[in-house]
């Protein structure tokens, strides 16, 4: 006789609604950034360049921040460039980079921003307690993957 084998169904199922809860939870968060961005002027990507804009860095530290090429990142740094939003200056230790910075500007407009973002957040609903527990969890299950 064969052995019995376990089901993958279960397994399977869980994983799914899983996934749908995260994309869900991924879409709720882009669509409350997407909504905030559009009341100050800036588009989707430019609020959340400002968001990951806290202090000078490269433009390839700050796509990697918005998980997308430097080339995209690029695009959206000149647009807040010609905002006066953002200015690129030279790298205090590397001749080849430059640095970017957020100008007085947006500097407050990101303050402003943040503000929004943390109103009626989907993540509100969490304790703080909670939301460092579900940052927990995120983190150990994109570690292993």
């Amino acid at each position: 006789m064969g052995r019995m084998t376990t089901s993958p169904e279960p397994q399977a199922i869980a994983e799914r609604v899983l996934c749908g809860l995260v994309n869900g939870l991924a879409q709720q968060i882009a669509d409350h950034l997407r909504e905030r961005a559009v009341t100050l002027g800036l588009t989707a990507a430019q609020a959340t360049a400002l968001r990951e804009m806290t202090g000078p860095m490269t433009m390839r530290e700050l796509a990697e921040r918005m998980s997308c090429e430097p080339s995209n990142a690029t695009f959206i740094v000149d647009k807040l460039e010609k905002q006066a939003l953002i200015e690129r200056r030279a790298h205090p230790t590397d001749r080849r980079a430059k640095q970017l910075v957020l100008t007085p500007e947006g500097n407050a407009l990101r303050e402003r921003l943040l503000e929004l973002l943390v109103q009626d957040s989907p993540l509100a609903g969490l304790t703080t307690q909670q939301q460092r527990a579900l940052q927990d969890l995120l983190e150990q299950a994109i570690i292993r993957s």
